[in-house]
């Protein structure tokens, strides 16, 4: 069975991005007769609210995206991820890390490429276990990983030389990035992970992490961003770019979706029309693999 989710963090509102994400794994799992699910990323406590992901599932159900089952929280499944760093410390895949607050905040949430973040330098590699509260990062074995992926084809990268050695626990208390959703991928069976390009970078080292705990790979497809209609990030423009900001200018949801669509290859021109109708129209080779504006009357 073909199963795909959508995974977004509750910190915010999804705007045309993050709803284009969505579309398009729902759509690839439709048309493949599989089943598509969301699962919500909230291990990051300080940042993620329940309330906005309530508001997030809200707007997706308004252009017609909902859940085949019901919608994980990360935040409720601690267990599944201290049983899966059980497993990596016995393995000698785990080490402690001292370094600064600093170091840990920059590596414990989803990276992206245009931070510019330096890859660790594994600097706490042999540090012994015992004897002071720690974080914990996962060992990453030399060489490159190769993956194909359903949009940009052929890929292969260096993960040390990416991020270095992944933060998996933080001080804290809260689970990292990584190790939550490769461990809740395996767990609920995903075979198709769509995600934006600013992602891409990632891949290699969650491969890694899957392949350490036992789990399967799934493939992966990297979208290209969506940007303000001068080319830029949404940065603050994105909650006037999601479901209910539109709706204050009078753009439906029909019409987000036929946008949505079109910027995905499903249709010839914009026009309004619900996920259903573009189902047989929807095709990887048609997808455009760059980035795609805003229409700058929606701004």
């Amino acid at each position: 069975m073909v199963l795909g989710r959508f995974a977004p963090s509750p910190t915010g509102v999804l705007h045309l991005g993050n709803l284009r994400t969505a579309l398009a794994s729902w759509l690839s799992i439709r048309a493949a007769g599989g089943r598509w699910i969301i699962r919500m990323e909230d291990v990051d406590g300080p940042r993620c609210r329940r309330e906005l992901g309530v508001v997030q599932l809200r707007d997706l159900a308004a252009l017609g995206l909902e859940s085949d089952v019901p919608v994980v929280w990360q935040s409720e499944r601690s267990s599944r991820y201290h049983e899966a760093l059980a497993r990596l410390r016995e393995a000698g895949r785990l080490y402690p890390c001292v370094c600064t607050r600093r170091d840990l905040q920059l590596l414990a949430s989803a990276p992206h490429v245009e931070d510019g973040l330096r890859p660790y330098p594994g600097r706490c590699r042999e540090r012994a276990w015992e004897g002071f509260d720690r974080a914990l990062r996962f060992r990453l074995p030399d060489g490159r990983v190769a993956w194909e992926d359903l949009l940009l084809r052929a890929q292969a990268d260096d993960p040390g030389s990416l991020t270095g050695d992944p933060l998996l626990f933080r001080r804290d208390g809260c689970f990292a990035y990584h190790l939550a959703v490769v461990v809740d991928d395996g767990a609920q069976g995903v075979t198709e992970v769509v995600r934006g390009a600013d992602l891409r970078s990632v891949t290699a080292t969650q491969i890694r992490l899957q392949e350490a705990l036992g789990l399967p790979r799934p493939a992966y497809a990297h979208l290209g961003l969506v940007t303000a209609s001068d080319g830029s990030r949404l940065g603050k423009r994105a909650g006037a770019l999601g479901v209910e900001g539109l709706s204050n200018c009078q753009v439906t949801p029909v019409e987000i979706t036929g946008w949505l669509g079109w910027s995905l290859g499903c249709l010839e021109r914009p026009e309004p029309c619900s996920p259903e109708d573009l189902v047989q129209s929807f095709d990887w080779s048609k997808v455009p693999a760059g980035e795609v504006r805003v229409p700058e009357t929606w701004i």
